[in-house]
């Protein structure tokens, strides 16, 4: 190479190198773009961010209460849409609509990995930080959150105690008593299951839809021939595994909450008049469809 071709090459490499810098640095061009600068119905607007936005506010001056608040907002922002979805795959069940309601379920699994992740954002709290403004907090506590008792509820939690610390919001108390006293997703799951032909006693078809769910031996039974045949019932088995998610994702929520609380405050209790991590512990061994697991010792 001359030192002529060698010098030329320098220059041509500054260039580029010029031109990329200049491409990177320099702001997006909206040449050709048809921007909306005035709107009939903006962003903000369709999304009600005035109202949602202006809706955290802490009763002290502590930099970690707005981490606290915020938490808790977004988590119930996922129970309503978590809500949505299974109260739309449960109408699906009720009429045979199997495959909408796969979607569904789907979906509330991915919101249900949100809310586990939600917990990693409150851990990064130390418990010098949420003791500054904890006793501001009052009584208030999650355990009063009536999104996820309705929740619980629709799973198959049924609990009709726990529906008495909302008694003095008439309409919560009327909402969480109609789920309470309505089948749940798992008794309209088995009552399919008896429109398919298996044998699903009527004790389990027909009963008090508020007290809480017995497990069945025949019921076992019944998902154990799904299990066996999945071929021939193969939209049944896809139910159950759907299902088999949502349960095992929630059960992560509820121990990633219960090391969350004793992360933060030890065990302590818990502002609602709970024992804390000691009554989180309690729920860590309820299942919602008992078979479902139950069934995979057997097979």
């Amino acid at each position: 190479m001359t030192a002529s071709s060698a010098g030329e090459n320098m220059v041509e490499e500054k260039t580029m190198s010029r031109d990329t810098t200049d491409q990177q640095g320099a702001a997006v061009s909206l040449a050709g773009e048809d921007i909306h600068w005035d709107q009939t119905l903006s962003y903000g607007q369709y999304l009600g961010l005035e109202q949602v936005l202006s809706a955290q506010n802490p009763m002290t001056r502590e930099h970690d209460e707005m981490l606290f608040i915020v938490i808790h907002q977004v988590s119930e922002l996922w129970l309503k849409l978590s809500i949505h979805e299974m109260t739309g795959a449960l109408e699906q069940v009720r009429n045979g609509g199997l495959r909408p309601a796969f979607k569904m379920l789907s979906r509330v699994s991915r919101i249900q990995h949100q809310l586990i992740q939600a917990w990693e954002v409150l851990s990064t709290m130390t418990p010098a930080d949420y003791l500054k403004f904890r006793d501001s907090l009052g009584e208030s506590s999650g355990f009063q959150s009536y999104q996820y008792r309705t929740l619980e509820f629709m799973l198959g939690n049924k609990n009709a105690g726990m529906v008495e610390v909302h008694r003095s919001n008439p309409d919560v108390y009327k909402a969480l008593k109609d789920v309470l006293d309505a089948p749940s997703f798992y008794d309209e799951t088995l009552n399919l299951l008896w429109k398919r032909g298996f044998d699903i006693p009527v004790s389990h078809r027909d009963r008090n839809w508020a007290e809480p769910y017995s497990p069945n031996d025949k019921v076992e039974a019944a998902w154990a021939e799904i299990y066996h045949n999945t071929d021939r019932h193969w939209d049944l088995y896809e139910l159950a595994e759907k299902l088999v998610d949502v349960e095992y994702h929630f059960q992560q929520w509820r121990f990633s909450h219960m090391k969350t609380v004793e992360r933060i405050i030890g065990r302590r209790r818990g502002t609602g008049g709970t024992s804390g991590v000691n009554y989180l512990v309690k729920a860590l061994d309820l299942k919602f469809f008992p078979e479902l697991w139950s069934v995979r010792t057997a097979l």
